[in-house]
């Protein structure tokens, strides 16, 4: 007995069940593209289809890679965009070439086949988010615009399990978008004070500075850093032994010369050579009183002391201890603890339009959770070397409260004039643009 052929309408069936299987089985938004513009091909008999989500092309028949600029892809976007324009898109039907515009029907007949349906794809709430452009030669028949539109179902659903979100295109329509460029367009008018970061230290304010009084060498240190000191109180002393032999040599030299001018002032009586010599022996006298004065002066500069009260400003007595110094040479400052300022160093590439009375806010790197307020007094005209090895303005600034600890380092934020925000954020950028391209 013979096997009952299946009739064409069988076969029809199983094939509408095994496509929509194969789309419900893609395991990646990739692989599905790729089913839904080339599974349905040997069912229909067409020559190309052309998947399009959110207005962009994603996938093309017989194509692994699709090129966004090439004629084929432009010509079908732009004929999806004026269906969209004109209300039809959510509907599965074929195209009309009465309701595209000469330029697209002119790509159509050169580009696509004669007889094109449109699928669309639709979300939950039956609104378009893609669609497929399907085109043969043969006209579409009733029975298979309901076979597309029942495909046209399971497309959509499949797609949603894979990609349940919007496109942003979709989820940002044109309106919305321009709105948020005019609102972000808006903030960037937005006048906000500007401000620059810069490093800051603490230091004293009409200190005394103690220097070198003569070159020598530093024997030691009598007080230690941020030592309270009296007026009259010694510092530091330097090492003595050589002006203390020369103080010697200078004393016996004077009595010498003293001696020689007592003898021969007697002997000028009877001897007209000794009478004669009194004046240069005189001179010389004098000279070597002045030898033994100026080496007396110089002994006791060996001794430094403090000039006011206050408290010793230095880093570290190891520093300078057994450390040969020149005259004048800075050593430490006298300052007093309730007086001080705050000493900025501004980089050259941070410089903004500052003024005197600008506000400062200082972060200590001790204490970077409290503000310490300042304000602006004195702007360096000139940039130099700062001790990082970079170019800087020095700025000063008198604090409006108690001022903290001499010594003490952190961040000052200087503000200075309200400028829009678009400024504040792209002024370094516009700079770098500006050295860069020279305009």
């Amino acid at each position: 007995m013979s096997a009952r052929l299946p009739d064409p309408a069988q076969r029809l069936f199983a094939q509408l069940l095994a496509l929509q299987s194969q789309t419900r089985a893609a395991a990646d938004i990739d692989s599905l593209a790729y089913s839904l513009v080339n599974d349905a091909q040997p069912l229909f008999g067409y020559r190309h289809a052309a998947l399009l989500i959110a207005g962009r092309t994603r996938a093309v028949t017989g194509i692994s890679q699709v090129e966004p600029h090439a004629p084929f892809v432009a010509f079908v976007e732009r004929a999806a965009s004026e269906l969209l324009a004109q209300g039809v898109s959510a509907q599965a039907q074929p195209v009309d070439t009465t309701r595209l515009s000469e330029q697209t029907r002119a790509d159509w007949q050169s580009m696509s086949a004669g007889s094109v349906f449109w699928l669309p794809l639709l979300d939950r709430q039956q609104a378009p988010f893609g669609g497929l452009w399907i085109a043969r030669e043969q006209p579409w028949s009733d029975a298979e615009q309901a076979l597309l539109a029942q495909l046209g179902d399971c497309y959509s659903h499949a797609w949603l399990a894979l990609q349940p979100h919007k496109p942003w295109r979709l989820r940002w329509p044109r309106r919305k978008i321009l709105a948020v460029l005019v609102v972000a367009s808006l903030l960037l008018l937005l006048p906000v004070r500007q401000s620059v970061l810069a490093p800051a230290e603490v230091v004293p304010l009409n200190g005394r500075v103690v220097t070198a009084p003569l070159d020598g060498v530093i024997a030691e240190f009598l007080v230690r850093p941020n030592q309270p000191v009296r007026s009259g109180e010694p510092l530091l002393r330097f090492d003595a032994t050589s002006l203390r032999a020369q103080a010697d040599v200078a004393e016996r030299g004077l009595d010498v010369a003293d001696a020689e001018l007592k003898s021969n002032a007697q002997r000028a009586f009877s001897d007209t050579d000794a009478k004669a010599r009194l004046d240069l022996l005189a001179a010389r006298v004098e000279q070597k009183r002045a030898e033994r004065d100026y080496a007396r002066e110089l002994l006791a500069r060996t001794e430094v002391r403090a000039e006011r009260d206050g408290i010793a400003v230095f880093a570290d007595a190891e520093r300078w201890t057994g450390k040969p110094v020149k005259t004048g040479e800075r050593l430490l400052d006298i300052a007093d603890p309730q007086q001080a300022e705050l000493r900025i160093e501004l980089a050259v590439a941070d410089a903004i339009e500052l003024g005197p009375g600008a506000e400062v806010a200082l972060f200590l790197d001790s204490d970077p959770l409290n503000r310490h307020a300042a304000r602006l007094e004195r702007l360096a005209y000139e940039a130099q070397t700062s001790a990082a090895g970079q170019l800087a303005y020095r700025l000063d600034a008198s604090f409006v409260a108690a001022p903290p600890r001499i010594g003490l380092r952190g961040t000052a934020k200087v503000f200075g004039q309200r400028v829009p925000l678009a400024l504040y954020l792209l002024r370094r950028p516009l700079a770098a643009l500006r050295q860069g391209v020279g305009l």
